[in-house]
Parts: C-alpha cells; structure tokens; sequence
C-alpha cells in the first residue's frame, strides 16, 4: 500500500492517502509556534493497518521540521508519544507532565 502524508492548511490537518485514497486525518489547531494535535481520525476501512500511526509519525517529522512545540491533545497522538519516547521532546518540558509525558 502506497501511503502519502500531507498537511492540508485550509481543513487545519494533516491527511493520510492509502494509494490515493483518503484514509485519515489528524486536526490541529496552529498559533505562533505551537501546534495543539486535538484528534486522529482513520476511515474503518483502514483500521488495524498501522495507518494512523504512520500519520502521527508524519505530522510530528512536519511540526520538528517547524520547529514547533506539539500539544497532545488528541489521546491516540499523546499515547503514539509515550510509546516513542524519542518524540517527547516535541512537547515542552514544562508541559510534558499535563499531557503524562
């Protein structure tokens, strides 16, 4: 499956193709440098494929190379985090512990 992850500024999100085909999103909303994930969405037909995974990843590779402070709002992108815990430096120190991190 050919799996293409663009941000969509107009709907603020980011959006997952599965070979050309809208498979999810993740919302946010941006102000100043910081981006507040608030949720993750995959179509039904699309869940179990490692798809929204592979989206959070994509989203917070964008928001590092922004150099924007990520809010996790959205409970699967906090819990994508304390998983790969080499993305927790995306939120800030002094927040990290509102968000579990």
């Amino acid at each position: 499956m050919d799996l293409e992850v663009a941000d969509n500024p107009d709907k603020a999100r980011f959006e997952i193709l599965a070979d050309g085909e809208l498979a999810g999103f993740v919302q946010y909303h941006l102000r100043g440098d910081e981006i507040a994930f608030t949720h993750t969405q995959t179509d039904d037909r699309f869940h179990g494929q490692g798809i929204a995974g592979h989206l959070v990843q994509a989203s917070l590779d964008a928001a590092r190379e922004r150099h924007l402070k990520v809010l996790p709002y959205c409970p699967f992108v906090k819990s994508w985090i304390a998983g790969h815990r080499e993305y927790a430096d995306l939120v800030p120190a002094g927040r990290r512990e509102q968000f579990g991190l």
